[in-house]
């Protein structure tokens, strides 16, 4: 216990479900151990609220359907509230906290468990594995991160990797 690091309960970290999904006690705290050791990794200094909803492969059809005019499931989706000049947590431009509390909402996420699980099986992974994956490359989409941009995509695959290895998911 003398050797173990300070664990930052600063940042606020919600893990909801829908659509009958079920969630047990050690995927909902893997979920927040993993973001917060993005939030960690990536030194975020403020006090910040990361909001993640578990979910099934109709229910993030339709949330694609509804926010991205995509009418397909797809594993995960970030929804940042920040915006960022470049990639990272020291790239952020102005941010917007919570008039009432202070805190500064980063994004959300939503999760398929159900595409969790097919692409666990599909790649090898266990499902903590896939799970752990995804909500990284997700958190750090709301910090600004975008695979889809050239300038920040392979810096995005080394960071997802750094962390998985931090949290215990060696690659």
């Amino acid at each position: 216990m003398e050797n173990e690091k300070p664990v930052n309960y600063k940042h606020n970290i919600h893990v909801y479900r829908d659509n009958g999904c079920t969630l047990c006690g050690s995927c909902k705290g893997l979920i927040k151990r993993v973001v917060l050791s993005v939030l960690l990794n990536e030194q975020v200094d403020k006090c910040c609220s990361v909001g993640v909803l578990v979910t099934d492969d109709f229910g993030i059809r339709e949330y694609n359907r509804l926010y991205r005019g995509i009418d397909r499931a797809t594993d995960v989706l970030s929804f940042p509230m920040q915006s960022f000049d470049t990639a990272g947590w020291n790239g952020h431009g102005k941010l917007e906290f919570d008039e009432e509390t202070g805190v500064l909402p980063l994004g959300d996420i939503i999760i398929s468990m159900e595409s969790v699980r097919r692409q666990a099986v599909e790649y090898n992974n266990t499902i903590k594995y896939e799970a752990a994956y995804l909500i990284i490359h997700s958190v750090l989409h709301l910090l600004g991160y975008d695979h889809e941009k050239k300038s920040t995509e392979e810096l995005m695959h080394k960071k997802t990797n750094l962390i998985m290895k931090e949290t215990g998911f060696d690659i």
